[in-house]
């Protein structure tokens, strides 16, 4: 109430009343200025101006003298004309982020409590931007408890509330409804790319911890997913009679969720469910991929799927993903002719990185079959190589070669080196 009284009756810079004059000046003196205030309210107001005024006896004309940067001035000038507003005013007279930050700083510098309370007031409800941030959480260390509601903002969010978020997002973002005027699909990715996000392994690390219910949630996604892509593919022969373009968008859609997900299963560890379930329709999507009825069209279709079966073929042919023998030699078997039957089709519609890596991991798929199933695929490639030139087989034809041989000299001379007998009878 003293200081509101004060304020009342003595104005900043007035010098027909001042009795005291405070001397702000950059360190290196090339920015100086002097302002006329009183005692009374510089002691109220500010610890160091209370300090320094009870030190000696105050004279008229006493200069008090204050350094700053020659970023801080203008911040410390304006600090100065606060100390003169009422307690209740002085939120209003606040109105940036970046000003505000620079009188805080001033304010906690010269002790100003009423100014600092104030400021963490304003930056408690005002929206920063990312550098603002940056300077706040700074600043805040130094503040102590009074700190507490800008804290609140920037303090690490609990894992139970990150997961929440987190299926919440899975659950939208393997969702299957309609869209509404292309609003869910833009929601729709939003949502994955957030999650994307949350999983990015950088410098913090990813921000939910994949335990079981975080995968069970994505694996009823995936799985809701997959029965979408069915549906669509047997509704595709009558949705493109009646408009091709509508139709392929349509399954598009419902592929780029799909490959989002398959992306995202490899960073959950549950790649496994993915290649499971696309293993499961892979005959019945080359089936209808592959009959006369779009055998014009589909061409951005086409490309999804084998982009889709790239990835899937990589996980099991360097191992991420571990299936039977059995069930790796059908995946290729299935999957193999599909892939030499499209590659002059889309081979300009698809970066040659992809058929690069492709080749490598059908490469590696084979190499880590029976030896009698590679040999029947290495065959029927040596008999066709002059009309299948993709994928090229020679590098997996050499080591099949290098291990026939290797094989039969271990069965000859046993695993210990020992020749072995064989016992007829």
């Amino acid at each position: 109430m003293e200081q509101a009284t004060s304020s009342l009756t003595c104005k900043f810079r007035d010098q027909t009343t001042s009795d005291i004059v405070v001397h702000l000046k950059t360190k290196d003196n090339n920015k100086s200025q002097h302002f006329n205030c009183h005692s009374p309210i510089l002691a109220k107001a500010s610890k160091f101006f209370s300090d320094r005024l009870s030190q000696n006896q105050i004279e008229p004309s006493t200069c008090i003298e204050v350094e700053c940067t020659a970023l801080e001035f203008d911040h410390y000038a304006k600090l100065l004309n606060l100390l003169y507003i009422p307690e209740e005013s002085i939120l209003e007279e606040l109105n940036s982020v970046k000003s505000t930050i620079g009188v805080l700083k001033a304010a906690n510098s010269l002790g100003c409590e009423d100014v600092k309370e104030a400021c963490i007031k304003y930056l408690e409800a005002v929206p920063w931007d990312e550098k603002e941030e940056e300077e706040i959480v700074k600043l805040v260390e130094s503040l102590g408890p009074e700190a507490a509601p800008i804290l609140a903002r920037v303090q690490p969010v609990s894992q139970h509330a990150a997961q929440t978020v987190f299926i919440s997002a899975i659950r939208f973002a393997t969702s299957v409804a309609s869209p509404i005027a292309g609003f869910s699909d833009e929601l729709k990715t939003s949502a994955q790319e957030q999650l994307e996000y949350m999983l990015l392994e950088d410098g913090d690390g990813p921000l939910v911890v994949m335990d079981e219910k975080v995968k069970s949630e994505l694996r009823i996604g995936l799985k809701n997913l997959f029965e979408n892509f069915k549906s669509s593919l047997n509704l595709l022969s009558s949705d493109f009679e009646r408009k091709e373009e509508l139709a392929e968008e349509r399954l598009l859609i419902v592929l780029n969720d799909l490959d989002w997900v398959c992306g995202i299963s490899q960073k959950m560890e549950i790649m496994l469910d993915f290649v499971s379930n696309w293993a499961e329709i892979s005959c019945e999507i080359i089936s209808v991929i592959l009959s006369k009825q779009f055998s014009l069209g589909l061409w951005q279709v086409k490309s999804k799927i084998m982009e889709i079966t790239s990835r899937a073929l990589d996980a099991v042919g360097y191992g991420s993903v571990v299936i039977s023998a059995l069930a790796r030699v059908q995946f290729l078997k299935t999957w193999l002719p599909y892939v030499r039957k499209m590659k002059p089709l889309l081979e300009s519609r698809l970066e040659s990185e992809i058929w690069e890596n492709m080749e490598g991991a059908i490469v590696s798929f084979i190499l880590a079959l029976p030896s009698n199933d590679q040999a029947e695929i290495i065959l029927e490639w040596v008999n066709r190589s002059n009309r299948w030139r993709y994928p090229d087989l020679s590098e997996a034809f050499e080591v099949w070669c290098y291990r026939a041989k290797t094989a039969k000299r271990r069965l000859t001379t046993g695993l210990n080196g020992v020749e072995n007998h064989t016992i007829s009878f």
